[in-house]
């Protein structure tokens, strides 16, 4: 197929054709490079022992409602449970992330030439953003089963779905955090697209810093 040349839009004023014109293959080849690096980066970094419990940016806190009732129960002298719970799902998340690798991988070979060039033009977060629409709703479904079996030896969570349950329809608790194991998958994808978006930051910021010639190429304007 003959290749057709874009002209990328939002370019400083001044720029020459020349140096602005970047093939649609070449745009294509330096999405799925960045895509690919960020996804394998993340998955890395978090789905390991303390990938979420010990950082900070991603780590899992307890829902709202159970926060509360936890300065409560440490006061009674049961923080250990709490601890525990919070242990259980930082662990139930960093279990389930290394699942994400080999549908973020796939999704890379897939992307579209449109999609890719969309991405380019996008801000400093597109890339996370697409992976994001495509990812995020088949790896809440693989994420959930091994979140739930994290959780479930924890006594306190089973608790806490049962109250929390009570508790929205007192509008005391929001529905999304109702329920321990959905929390705990929807934080977890929350983290893993935090990553990748980090490492996306980088590219789109250093790319001669990456040390590979397609991403200086398509992001080094």
């Amino acid at each position: 197929m003959k290749r057709r040349e874009l002209i990328l839009a939002g370019l400083a004023a001044g720029t020459t054709s020349a140096q602005a014109a970047l093939s649609e293959t070449d745009a294509a080849s330096g999405i799925r490079t960045a895509l690919e690096r960020g996804a394998e980066a993340a998955v890395k970094n978090l789905g390991r022992s303390d990938g979420f419990l010990g950082n900070a940016k991603v780590r899992i806190p307890l829902p709202g409602y159970l926060e509360d009732a936890a300065k409560l129960m440490r006061k009674l002298g049961q923080g250990k449970r709490v601890d525990e719970l919070v242990t259980a799902m930082n662990r139930a998340a960093e279990a389930a992330v290394p699942e994400a690798r080999t549908l973020l991988v796939n999704t890379v070979k897939q992307i579209s030439v449109e999609d890719a060039l969309r991405v380019v033009k996008g801000g400093d977060t597109a890339v996370t953003d697409f992976f994001a629409r495509k990812t995020r709703t088949p790896l809440g479904e693989k994420f959930l089963p091994i979140v739930t079996r994290a959780t479930d030896k924890v006594d306190l969570a089973g608790k806490y779905n049962k109250v929390a349950g009570k508790g929205v329809g007192l509008g005391l608790v929001k529905a999304e955090d109702a329920n321990v194991q959905q929390y705990v998958t929807r934080k977890a994808l929350d983290g893993l697209y935090l990553m990748i978006g980090e490492e996306e930051k980088k590219i789109r910021a250093d790319p001669v810093g990456t040390g590979s010639a397609i991403l200086k190429k398509v992001f080094g304007f």
